[in-house]
């Protein structure tokens, strides 16, 4: 740099210099990590079966617990690497039995939340912050009662707090949600189908995601999956005191994100448990739905880095 700085008032100290980033500059692509369309699939063998797992970035492990239904590929990569850029170690994984993990699935978000656990386990993880969004969410609130010492911030994404709920969900979720999704159905479930902004949007994140054509992850079957979601809303979806109970002592830092038109989880939940619950915060978009992280990628992310810098 000293160099370069002594040319810069000659013409051909400019061209040198130019030169010299030119040719740099193919090593500099070269050396490019890896984002997250093109980020390779890794494995950890943990208990008898085998976990597919990508990561982005690196600084603070962030580990994702992903949705019903979803998969390695259900995250927008947009998310993923602004995140990545914040300083996080960004990990995506499929739960046992779904996606390119083996095993026995199942939806139970117990045995989800044991999956992140056996990760943090099988990669050595100290400290991480746990994400988790919907289905996913309700996992890392369990493993608030599983691997506690090893989660310094946990953020959840359009989920639900244990106990009854004061808003149930819409009845329109359980019928896209059990059947094979188009683009419709993902504007209906995750985003805010009355506003144009948010189908825009809707857009974007779809074509983001469908960026990505090497080493996909399998759908999960929706016919398996809709057997165990039933047809109607329930009266109380996480019917979990014990982790209600670590919810109201924990000095862990609580971040949820939600949107202000959620027709699975609703954000009115949260709103429920005001006074109750220490360490949580509360951020909602307006004219948004079950995904505001793929909605709002890069603000979502910057909430979260500064949620887990400052808590």
């Amino acid at each position: 740099m000293q160099t370069i700085d002594r040319w810069a008032g000659s013409r051909r100290g400019v061209l040198l210099s130019g030169l010299a980033l030119g040719l740099a500059a193919p090593a500099l692509a070269q050396a490019a990590p890896a984002g997250a369309v093109n980020a390779p699939t890794r494995y950890v063998q943990s208990n008898g079966r085998r976990l597919a797992y990508r990561s982005v970035g690196e600084g603070t492990p962030l580990v994702l617990c992903t949705r019903f239904r979803g998969n390695l590929d259900s995250w927008d990569p947009l998310f993923l690497d602004s995140l990545a850029q914040r300083g996080f170690r960004v990990i995506t994984f499929d739960y046992t039995g779904l996606g390119l993990s083996t095993g026995e699935k199942t939806l139970n978000p117990f045995s989800w939340a044991k999956d992140a656990g056996d990760l943090v386990a099988a990669l050595n993880l100290d400290k991480v912050v746990l994400l988790g969004w919907s289905l996913g969410g309700i996992a890392a609130q369990a493993a608030l009662s599983i691997f506690p010492g090893k989660i310094s911030h946990l953020v959840l994404i359009g989920t639900t707090p244990p106990g009854p709920a004061a808003k149930l969900a819409e009845p329109l979720f359980y019928q896209a949600a059990a059947r094979e999704n188009d683009f419709e159905d993902e504007v209906i479930l995750f985003f805010e189908p009355n506003s144009p902004a948010s189908r825009a949007a809707a857009r974007a994140s779809h074509d983001r995601i469908a960026a990505r054509t090497a080493e996909l992850s399998p759908p999960v079957p929706y016919q398996w999956a809709a057997q165990s979601l039933g047809d109607a809303p329930k009266a109380n979806p996480f019917p979990a005191p014990p982790i209600l109970e670590i919810l109201k002592t924990t000095t862990i830092p609580i971040l949820h994100i939600g949107g202000d038109h959620d027709l699975i989880c609703p954000v009115e939940n949260w709103y429920a448990l005001n006074d109750q619950l220490p360490t949580l915060q509360l951020l909602t978009y307006p004219n948004a739905g079950h995904g505001p992280q793929h909605q709002h990628p890069v603000s979502s992310a910057a909430h979260i880095e500064t949620f887990v810098r400052l808590g």
